[in-house]
């Protein structure tokens, strides 16, 4: 592989060393080490791509569809078939439950009635498949950290009726700030010292696993991604019909910005493309204007829907180079760092590129105990079909905001605080510090706080109702 003509001579002596040491790397493949070399290489180039401030605008309904101006469907079963053949459902797979202190990956943690994500994702698709007579297949991209694992979960999926395919995303070696070479050649082989390089990878892994020229030789022609922890990310026809009838390569689901997501990408007009634009590309002082909810009013969903052969036309020319982000981590007291691509920002290499703006239903991602709290309330009811649907009965048409103490982080704790999940259709706002523990059957309403003093357990009854308070004593209910 070519070293970009760009780089200073230290740096290319940096990359020459590196390839060396790179080669000696037997864990990883040949494509892993070229895309490596290629992704520090530009790194080190200073490839980032800077924004001019005064080039960007605000994208028109043209390039940004309000949903309810999408292609009008078919009613005819016959033709949804035909387009649901067409489709592939694949699903981001790589991160752990860490955060939550569950071990193994994210998609198996419970999410209501007993069943994962995964659970969900596998009715979802095998009740399309039944309903319509078509074949959608589930890609799930792992991880080196979730691989063993998935394969083992998947196996009770095998009297479905859904076919289920596994791939593996890229391993890289992290880097060693101090002298620019790979962690594992210092002796540390263990899984801390690779890292997989971002979602924006699932592009040459889907194509480099094979499984890219296996779909298209079945006819597919649509791949829909999206991150496995999104509850509201599912199939959507009025989607899918849009991008046939409008032969757009590449779709970004966005959603009205509120004041919690003002950290998400949002989508522009520059230079005559639609293009990403995410906070850590934007300069210091238009920082503030980005995060605003009136010029940039929408943000990235991470669902994302592109045409196969696009993908195969573009990663065969190596044309998708994608921003880099650094990642700086620490290993063992070594200071590390990890480049990563999104998928999100690919969207300017392709033709026709579009953003729809969607329904917020669509986003509905469980980071936190605090979202875990939400899906599994009386806020939602999950439906035969796999569905997690908004209760009706909830008018403000925004989630409460729920701030949980660190004693709710891991989930097997929140879930022994809780005798069983509040009913929380007319809660505005809730804020849990310290040692609580709730009882059965409680009720919480408008603005709610509960703190438990230092040293001391505050308990809250079964049955208790709470409506716009600060509770901190059992005298205060």
């Amino acid at each position: 592989m070519e070293t970009p003509a760009t780089l200073n001579p230290a740096d290319a002596e940096k990359i020459s060393a590196l390839k060396s040491a790179v080669s000696t790397l037997n864990q990883i493949s040949e494509n892993e080490k070229s895309g490596f070399i290629n992704l520090v290489s530009r790194y080190l180039s200073g490839e980032a791509q800077h924004v001019d401030w005064s080039k960007i605008k605000t994208p028109t309904d043209e390039v940004v569809v309000p949903y309810e101006s999408l292609t009008p469907l078919s009613q005819d079963p016959a033709e949804t078939k035909k387009l649901l053949d067409k489709l592939v459902v694949l699903k981001l797979n790589g991160g752990l439950g860490t955060t939550m202190g569950c071990t193994g990956p994210k998609s198996v943690i419970e999410v209501r009635n007993g069943l994962t994500f995964l659970d969900l994702i596998v009715i979802q698709i095998e009740t399309l498949n039944k309903k319509y007579g078509c074949n959608v297949p589930l890609l799930l991209m792992n991880s080196f950290n979730t691989h063993d694992d998935t394969l083992k979960i998947v196996e009770k999926y095998s009297n479905s009726k859904i076919e289920i395919h596994t791939f593996n995303q890229s391993q890289y070696p992290r880097l060693v700030v101090e002298d620019f070479s790979p962690l594992p050649s210092k002796g540390n082989d263990g899984k801390d010292a690779w890292y997989p390089p971002g979602h924006g990878d699932v592009f040459p892994a889907l194509f480099n696993s094979g499984k890219l020229d296996a779909l298209l030789s079945q006819g597919k022609e649509y791949v829909f991604v999206a991150n496995s922890d999104n509850l509201g990310a599912i199939v959507d026809l009025n989607i899918l019909n849009h991008l046939i009838h409008n032969n757009n390569e590449y779709c970004m689901e966005v959603t009205p910005k509120t004041l919690a997501d003002v950290k998400g990408g949002t989508l522009i007009s520059y230079e005559g493309r639609v293009q990403l634009l995410e906070i850590a590309q934007v300069p210091d002082e238009h920082v503030n204007e980005f995060k605003s909810i009136e010029k940039f009013k929408i943000f990235n969903t991470n669902n994302i829907w592109v045409n196969l052969k696009a993908i195969k036309r573009l990663v065969e020319a190596d044309t998708l180079k994608m921003e880099i982000i650094p990642n700086p981590k620490e290993v063992d007291g070594v200071k590390v760092l990890q480049l990563e691509t999104a998928v999100g920002a690919a969207i300017r290499f392709f033709e026709r590129a579009i953003g729809v703006n969607v329904p917020r239903s669509r986003f509905l991602p469980v980071k936190a105990t605090s979202d875990l709290l939400l899906v599994q309330s009386d806020l939602y009811t999950l439906s035969d079909d796999g569905y997690v649907v908004r209760n009706p009965a909830r008018t403000n048409p925004s989630n409460p905001s729920i701030e949980l103490g660190p004693e709710f982080k891991k989930v097997a704790n929140f879930l022994g605080r809780f005798k069983s999940i509040p009913s929380i259709v007319g809660l505005d706002s809730l804020k849990v510090t310290g040692d609580v523990w709730f009882g059965a059957s409680i009720v919480l309403k408008g603005k709610v706080a509960f703190t438990a003093n230092s040293g001391e357990k505050l308990e809250i009854p079964d049955g208790s109702v709470i409506a716009d308070k600060n509770v901190s004593s059992p005298q205060d209910i």
